[in-house]
């Protein structure tokens, strides 16, 4: 596929969780089907709840299910009952994704996960299938819900970071769904779509992806490309200048 690089190139990299660095599918799905038999509502077929990867829980049972916002908060807890003792960990990583993040960081970058996924279930998954090594920072939801929305999680990765408003341009989201493609256009950066996730056909590019990797091969071709760009367009001066006031990032 082909693709051109921006202008500036990019050195920071926020990335997805679900559908993009792990598959979620059994877990994430499993954990659905527990929830809606508790309104003896019987799923057969997993696939049919794919369309749960990605976009906010509540959202997902209020457009597929027609829950009212109460019982879609309900519905949470009961997903929660079976996701964070057997469901968290019915996942696996995407074949790559570990030496796609080695090569990036050895080379300079600065990378992050922004997930719509409670945060504290996202330090677990990245601890369990060690790849929280990799990371300067992982922002997720807040278990209450209120911090869900994409474009609210990039903005608090941002505030987490430190990351200064002027050194954003530099930034880029990577996300199977449309939402992380509009999230990060809300929060004022580009985003470039994981295809081999769960989006369907032409979603990434209709909600205006800069770039669709169709595998992590195609995606590790085009970010490794955006940071030497962005590696060679930064000055002594500009690197010092982003390091002083744009990252206040600890690697936790």
């Amino acid at each position: 596929m082909e693709y051109k690089n921006g202008k500036e190139g990019k050195t920071t990299f926020l990335f997805d969780l679900d559908g993009t660095l792990t598959d979620p599918a059994q877990g994430i799905t499993k954990s659905v089907r527990y929830a809606l038999r508790s309104y003896g509502i019987e799923v057969d077929n997993l696939e049919e709840l794919y369309p749960f990867i990605g976009p906010p829980l509540g959202d997902s049972f209020q457009e597929y299910y027609h829950f009212s916002p109460e019982r879609a908060r309900e519905a949470i807890i009961r997903y929660r009952e079976y996701f964070a003792v057997r469901g968290l960990f019915e996942n696996e990583v995407y074949p790559g994704i570990p030496e796609l993040l080695e090569a990036l960081r050895s080379r300079g970058a600065v990378l992050a996960v922004a997930t719509s996924k409670p945060e504290l279930f996202a330090e677990q998954i990245l601890e369990h299938f060690g790849l929280r090594k990799y990371f300067h920072c992982v922002a997720g939801a807040d278990m209450e819900e209120k911090r869900v929305k994409k474009a609210d999680v990039i903005r608090y990765c941002f505030e987490k970071m430190g990351l200064a408003p002027e050194c954003r341009g530099r930034c880029l989201m990577i996300g199977d769904r449309m939402h992380d493609v509009l999230g990060a256009a809300e929060a004022g950066i580009d985003c470039a779509g994981a295809g081999y996730g769960y989006a369907e056909a032409g979603e990434l590019e209709k909600a205006g992806a800069v770039f669709v990797a169709e595998n992590v091969g195609q995606l590790s071709e085009y970010l490794l490309a955006e940071l030497e760009t962005g590696n060679n367009g930064s000055t002594e001066k500009g690197q010092e200048k982003e390091r002083s006031s744009g990252y206040g990032i600890s690697s936790d």
